[in-house]
């Protein structure tokens, strides 16, 4: 099958934090990591390889794996001459060889000319078994290389198979539903030609009670694939028709169904906050919550990725993730025995910690620090870097109270832990927080308490290590901590007081120091 996209990869991109604005990092696919090949999430293209061929109205019986007693040349003239009965023979040859598993003759086949006769069959409307064959022929072609689905697009196939969504054979509008599918996978260009030909509309009025499962499934795929993409992402006045009917396929108990469904929720909440909140008013938050549940990896992925999406959002859509329940279910992806979700879990987590101090306090209530602080321990690096992001947003954002509570958890030796670690933004995260936290220290006279704290697990050994770090930016912040927290007088350096995470609110200087100061 040709190779999925990945949408796991994630650059940051701010929305700055400053006084009532949120500071939560948005996702920023990179076209090079979009193109790595990724198992477990969903393929951009399927070849049709077999499916029941009775249902290929008037079609030989014969196995789709039978021997194919036509040469290519036959098949090319057969093709190509005016007998309907050897046209259709033909035709089904042609596709029976592009649905071969391993090294179909997809370029040999466009070479000698059969797309173009293959557009002209989709439009015989008295032999549906032609239009059938046709459609699975080209669903296969348009499978493989862009170039290849640009040869399919291009001799006019995208207006045919859109006709053929209105067919009253079923198998003839379910193979041209796979053959959209695999077109609008191809990139953002391709799938506007098929959003500008009506199809989401004719998608959607295909989905009633009494759509069999597997036809069901291909619409959902396909749907998916047209809300996928982000450079440009697709019309929203059009792709948002689709959240009534995602809505009700949340309630669903056929796990492809419910996973496509979740990748397109997923493609529609990657973007400003006009759009989470159109998604958020079609009711499927609760559903998306209560599918962190799922034990399905399939479901779960697309299901935690849109739900971290919506928490980029402002502070009302953060809520509604809140009240749905939905830290209660993060709290169990933290120790998933998957990588990829611990990873996503906990940068899911780091945008809810961004935002106000309500919001951390329901973080802290809800029992995420000690995973959280677990996952800096001993999770993949990956993970380690978002936990670490999480815990830093909690210290640019929260209350000195907040704070207290952060390092009465133990998070300053997972975290000082992290100062070696390979990633140099890892670093730079880690040294911002824990500037973070000694200032809030310097805030309730605990500074010599908190600094011995640092420097008895070894943290400033590794702080004075990165004064020679490669990274201007990491050895210029160690210097100016060391200045700062740890020489004779902790006198106040201008340029770290307070520190900072891209503009971040930092600590209100009308904090009042809890009673106590730092307990342990």
């Amino acid at each position: 099958m040709p190779a999925p996209e990945v949408n796991s990869s994630r650059l940051a991109k701010f929305k700055f934090y400053n006084k009532s604005d949120d500071a939560r990092r948005r996702r920023n696919e990179v076209s090079l990591e979009l193109r790595k090949a990724r198992r477990d999430e969903q393929l951009l293209k399927r070849r049709n390889l077999a499916i029941d061929e009775s249902e290929a109205l008037g079609s030989p019986k014969e196995s789709t794996h039978s021997p194919i007693s036509m040469s290519i040349d036959e098949i090319v003239s057969g093709m190509c001459c005016g007998d309907e009965i050897i046209q259709l023979q033909a035709t089904q040859a042609c596709r029976k060889m592009l649905s071969r598993e391993k090294h179909p003759p997809i370029d040999i086949m466009i070479s000698k000319g059969v797309v173009p006769r293959c557009v002209e069959f989709l439009g015989y409307h008295h032999n549906p078994a032609l239009q059938f064959e046709s459609a699975w022929a080209l669903t296969n072609v348009a499978s493989g290389t862009s170039e290849q689905t640009k040869i399919v697009i291009g001799n006019g196939a995208i207006p045919k198979l859109a006709e053929l969504l209105k067919s009253s054979a079923t198998n003839v509008a379910e193979q041209a539903v796979w053959a959209l599918g695999n077109i609008a996978g191809d990139g953002p260009a391709a799938r506007d030609l098929v959003l500008g030909n009506g199809c989401m509309t004719l998608l959607l009025d295909l989905i009633k009670p009494e759509t069999s499962i597997t036809f069901t499934r291909n619409i959902v795929w396909t749907i998916s694939n047209l809300c996928r993409n982000k450079n440009p992402p697709p019309p929203f006045d059009i792709v948002r028709t689709s959240l009534p009917v995602l809505n009700r396929l949340l309630d669903c108990d056929d796990k492809d169904i419910l996973a496509d469904a979740c990748w397109a929720l997923s493609y529609l909440t990657d973007g400003t906050d006009e759009k989470i909140q159109a998604v958020l008013e079609s009711g499927v938050i609760a559903k998306l919550v209560g599918l962190l549940r799922s034990t399905e990896a399939s479901v779960l992925i697309p299901a935690l990725r849109a739900v971290g999406n919506i928490v980029t959002g402002n502070d009302v859509q953060t809520d509604a993730i809140i009240s749905a329940g939905g830290l209660g279910n993060l709290i169990g992806l933290l120790s998933h025995k998957r990588l990829n979700i611990v990873k996503e879990a906990s940068w899911t987590i780091s945008n809810i910690t961004a935002g106000n101090q309500e919001q951390i306090q329901h973080v802290i209530n809800a029992g995420v620090l000690p995973p959280l602080i677990n996952v800096l321990s001993s999770g993949d690096p990956k993970s380690q870097k978002e936990a670490a992001w999480a815990v830093t947003n909690l210290t640019s954002g929260g209350s000195l109270q907040q704070l207290v509570l952060l390092v009465q958890h133990g998070v300053l030796l997972p975290f000082c832990n992290l100062l070696e670690a390979k990633d140099w933004n890892t670093v730079i995260v880690v040294l911002d927080g824990l500037a973070n936290i000694l200032n809030a220290a310097d805030k309730m006279g605990e500074l010599e308490r908190i600094a011995i704290m640092v420097e008895e697990i070894g943290g400033l050994d590794k702080l004075e290590a990165l004064q020679n770090h490669e990274n201007e930016k990491i050895y210029q912040k160690s210097m100016a901590m060391i200045d700062q927290f740890f020489n004779d007088g902790n006198a106040e350096n201008p340029d770290m007081a307070p520190a900072t995470v891209d503009d971040q609110l930092q600590f209100q200087a009308s904090d009042a120091a809890p009673q106590g100061g730092f307990q342990f």
